[in-house]
């Protein structure tokens, strides 16, 4: 089969990450290399080093760049839903959700842990960084305005992040009853875990 053409000059290095992404939605971490990501991409096998050292730096890449997609979306929602703490943070619960099911691939690999030394990756590490710290101040938004018992901002930012990448990711493993899933949505699962958090 011919090699996807996905290059397009002068956009080398997001056209290796979309390959290395494509890679792994089709064959996982098993099938990532940068020879594949190469021959995914169009260019030639040494094209990638212009970019990546190695495969770690490949992951790094792929990673950095699935945590600011993940950024633009959960502070889009809580931008749109500023007005209403309580909304704001179930929308933009619910969009890391749907970022979770849109691109699974992207999000296994952020949160896969094949990343060995994050540190060396200070790009990474900032992408990361900035997601949690938006959760963590919409939970200090939501304590002001009463909506989540005050205490620990971090501690409970945390709970919530546990909460809803734990359903996220047993919707993408399949392991949720497809029983309950025809009476209910996604959404409506994520309401009723965060709703025992509020503050009644």
């Amino acid at each position: 089969m011919p090699a996807k053409k996905t290059y397009h000059h002068g956009d080398l290095k997001n056209a290796l990450i979309r390959a290395g992404v494509e890679i792994l939605a089709g064959q996982g971490i098993g099938g990532l290399s940068l020879r594949q990501v190469a021959l995914r991409a169009g260019v030639s096998h040494a094209a990638p080093y212009a970019h990546f050292a190695d495969k770690q730096s490949l992951i790094a890449a792929i990673s950095t760049d699935g945590f600011r997609r993940l950024y633009e979306k959960l502070a889009a929602a809580a931008h749109a839903n500023s007005a209403d703490p309580r909304q704001q943070l179930l929308e933009t619960a619910n969009a890391y959700l749907e970022f979770a099911a849109e691109d699974p691939a992207h999000f296994k690999v952020m949160f896969s842990g094949i990343l060995e030394q994050e540190k060396d990756y200070p790009e990474f590490v900032e992408a990361s960084q900035k997601n949690y710290e938006l959760v963590v101040e919409i939970v200090q938004t939501c304590q002001s305005a009463g909506v989540l018992p005050l205490g620990p901002a971090e501690r409970t930012a945390i709970s919530i992040w546990a909460t809803v990448h734990g359903l996220a990711a047993l919707a993408l493993e399949r392991q949720i009853p497809h029983t309950l899933l025809e009476q209910v949505s996604m959404r409506e699962l994520l309401l009723h875990s965060l709703e025992t958090l509020f503050v009644s």
